[in-house]
């Protein structure tokens, strides 16, 4: 089907002489939660991982790929959402992308086998990429003021958010057994949610769109699907299958394929095209810099998030509900670090990332060290608290200050461009995050035992925040 500019006669807001109508509070709260459903749904499946194993007899990798196969086609089609959103209208694609959340939950929901769920999730990561670039570009287009340091503020909070709203009520869901439905209604919960945002879109989210849409880069979109798949599909398939010689020749097609996919992005851009990540930005050393600090963060969150699913459920024997739980102290410290970071960046500058970086190793040495001194079949959560919040503390800086850093290098007129890399650069590496230290998990079990093999992950995650801290020493005392 061909999109087409909007002709139909349907109920938009209203617009002013000079552009969009304002955000009202309501079409705030509806963009708002569309960017809440895309975020808690990437944690939410995380409680329900070992429900999913069971009922649906999917091998460790396969659980692998249902929370990965998610964050590819979110990362690969995120900044052609947002371009379709400047040309197309961003209410329009918001519209669409909430309502294909809906039926992609749906689909997740309802399915009959593991392999269907792993291509649900696809299809629900590919409606949240046409969906989340509309929020922010629509806030950023209908706000002024005041009002939009408060929109953004509320819009950065979200991800956090996610993270404790994901596992507690993914963890209430599945426990429930709402009907006998289990860990389906973690995902059929999005149904009447993406209904109402729908009908409160209709109503209330205003229209806005570019001046001079830039066209959509086809093929370096799917140049970047194809290396991502190359990469990730045999590191979690690979490993539990004996590595046959697909994977092997599948993992040696990736670095060609990047190799294209730079190749395509430069050309596009000096033959004055669009391209999907510009490698001119790159040429800019605080953008690189920020990048790399993003691979140990973004890496390191996936990954543990994924291990600890299934530590604490299937090594600890928690059940849905007691493992969400578990979470929450560094959910909690995470969203206050957050709202505190602006204050911590005024006093410390660049030293900021260092000091959450050796703080967030701290709470993982704590937890290795809870793990292996106490006894291990009754490790209670009060016992994991003290390194969780920690670990919440650290990563809510750094989650704030990712984003500041690389778009602090980026001239003013490029800043779409920026942003668009730095979400696809951090959706990425939660897809890359789970993939191998996931696999590097699942390989040391048999061998190690889940306590060992847990404890040798927390330690390569100290490996990664110590670079992290080392690597961002760099960075200017004074952030803009």
């Amino acid at each position: 089907m061909t999109l087409k500019p909007d002709t139909e006669k349907i109920a938009v807001p209203a617009t002013t002489a000079t552009g969009p109508a304002p955000l009202t509070p309501l079409g705030l709260f509806t963009v708002l939660l569309g960017a809440a459903l895309s975020s808690i749904d990437f944690f939410i499946v995380n409680v329900a991982l070992p429900s999913i194993e069971r009922d649906l007899h999917a091998s460790p990798a396969t659980l692998e790929m249902i929370v990965a196969g998610y964050a590819v086609a979110y990362a690969v089609l995120l900044v052609l959402g947002g371009r379709l959103g400047d040309s197309y209208g961003r209410r329009r694609l918001f519209l669409w992308g909430v309502a294909a959340f809906g039926l992609t939950s749906l689909a997740c929901g309802l399915a009959p086998g593991a392999w269907w769920l792993v291509g649900a999730r696809v299809a629900q990561g590919a409606a949240s990429a046409l969906m989340l670039p509309q929020v922010l570009a629509t806030i950023h287009a209908t706000t002024r003021g005041e009002g939009r340091a408060k929109a953004v503020a509320l819009y950065g909070s979200v991800s956090g958010l996610g993270v404790l709203l994901g596992q507690v009520l993914g963890g209430v869901l599945v426990a429930a057994d709402l009907a006998g439905t289990g860990w389906r209604m973690a995902f059929l919960v999005n149904v009447p949610v993406a209904v109402a945002a729908l009908l409160c879109a209709l109503r209330a989210v205003p229209d806005s769109r570019a001046g001079q849409p830039r066209r959509g880069d086809i093929g370096g979109t799917l140049l970047l699907g194809a290396t991502l798949i190359a990469l990730l599909l045999p590191l979690s398939e690979g490993r539990a299958t004996g590595w046959p010689l697909w994977s092997l020749l599948t993992l040696a097609a990736a670095p060609p394929l990047a190799w294209a996919f730079i190749a395509v992005e430069r050309r596009a851009e000096h033959t004055g095209g669009s391209p999907l990540l510009p490698p001119s930005l790159l040429c800019a050393p605080g953008v690189r810099r920020g990048l790399v600090l993003g691979l140990p963060i973004f890496i390191g969150f996936s990954g543990w998030m994924f291990v600890s699913a299934i530590v604490l459920q299937q090594g600890l024997g928690y059940g849905a509900l007691k493992a969400g739980l578990a979470i929450v102290p560094m959910g909690v410290t995470q969203i206050a670090a957050s709202m505190l970071a602006p204050r911590l960046v005024a006093r410390l500058g660049g030293r900021a990332m260092t000091l959450c970086a050796l703080v967030h190793g701290s709470g993982l040495v704590v937890l290795a060290l809870t793990v292996l001194w106490l006894p291990w079949p009754s490790l209670g959560p009060l016992a994991l608290a003290p390194g969780l919040a920690l670990c919440g503390l650290g990563q809510g800086v750094e989650l704030a200050l990712y984003y500041r850093i690389v778009l602090a290098a980026v001239p003013s007129a490029r800043a779409g461009a920026g942003s668009g890399l730095a979400a696809t650069v951090q959706q990425s590496c939660l897809a890359v995050g789970v993939a191998t230290v996931g696999s590097l998990f699942l390989a040391l079990v048999p061998g190690l035992g889940m306590r060992d093999a847990f404890a040798v992950v927390l330690g390569v995650q100290c490996v990664g925040l110590l670079g992290l801290a080392l690597l961002s020493l760099g960075l200017p005392r004074r952030l803009s």
